[in-house]
């Protein structure tokens, strides 16, 4: 008797435990589903810095990216600006005629390369050799300025050659021109300051310029006198104001001329 009473309270005891076990089961399963235990709670904890260090990664490449395509296109900025400053022609173009196209904008036209656009600086050095400026019987170019290229490629082409680096020119050298050589006997008349014309033996009139190197010689019709120097035939050595003024009323006169300039005028005594 005494031993079914223990068995009875030995087999409730095992039952009570194990109801107690079940229980404490169903507890740990459900907290782990609903992620409520420890091990849950650190998991999330580890989940979160690592989704943000991922979205930080993201969000740094993607600045990165930006800031490459900035790099590059402030790079390409840089280039186009480069390319712009250095664009124009570099070069010599000799034997051409330069004609103005608009203020400080001129084109220079060579036989065998065509037009090419050139523009002038402050520092463009200009010569010239009547058109431009100065004389045509000087020996030496005389330096001009910007505006008297303009005036003077506005009326017409002036004959010149031009230097010029990246499409501006540097140095602008009017040509002097190649006239006429031989001699003429008629009657010479007054053009304008330095320039005359003499007519030939069929009435046809040719220009000629003098120079500071012209020899004027009067026989009575420049200047002097018929029966001047030694037997009559020295003569007086003129000045070009001289002839100029027998010019405009009409002389007949001996012009030897070289290279469109006179060399010698004798009036015809």
């Amino acid at each position: 008797m005494k031993n079914r009473h223990l068995r009875k309270a030995v087999v409730a005891t095992a039952a009570i435990t194990a109801g107690l076990l079940m229980t404490a089961c169903q507890s740990d399963t459900a907290d782990s589903s609903s992620g409520k235990n420890g091990t849950g709670t650190a998991a999330v904890a580890v989940a979160k810095p690592a989704s943000n260090a991922k979205n930080s990664t993201d969000s740094t490449d993607s600045k990165d990216s930006k800031d490459a395509k900035g790099s590059g296109d402030a790079k390409n900025s840089q280039s186009s600006q480069n390319s712009e400053t250095s664009k124009g022609v570099s070069g010599s173009f000799k034997n051409g005629k330069v004609t103005y196209l608009a203020p400080g904008k001129y084109i220079v036209s060579v036989p065998g390369r065509g037009d090419q656009q050139f523009l002038v600086a402050d520092d463009t050095e200009v010569y010239g050799t009547g058109p431009i400026c100065g004389d045509a019987g000087s020996t030496v170019d005389a330096p001009c300025t910007l505006d008297q290229l303009e005036t003077a490629t506005k009326k017409a082409a002036v004959n010149a050659d031009v230097e010029m680096t990246n499409g501006i020119a540097t140095l602008v050298t009017e040509r002097r021109a190649k006239g006429v050589n031989g001699t003429w006997f008629g009657n010479v008349s007054y053009l304008a300051p330095g320039k005359y014309t003499v007519s030939g033996l069929k009435g046809t009139e040719q220009q000629f310029l003098v120079a500071e190197d012209t020899k004027i010689w009067g026989y009575g019709d420049i200047c002097g006198d018929a029966n001047t120097g030694e037997g009559g035939q020295g003569g007086t050595q003129c000045t070009e104001a001289e002839l100029e003024t027998a010019a405009k009323k009409g002389v007949s006169a001996e012009v030897v001329i070289s290279d469109g300039i006179a060399t010698t005028i004798r009036d015809d005594h």
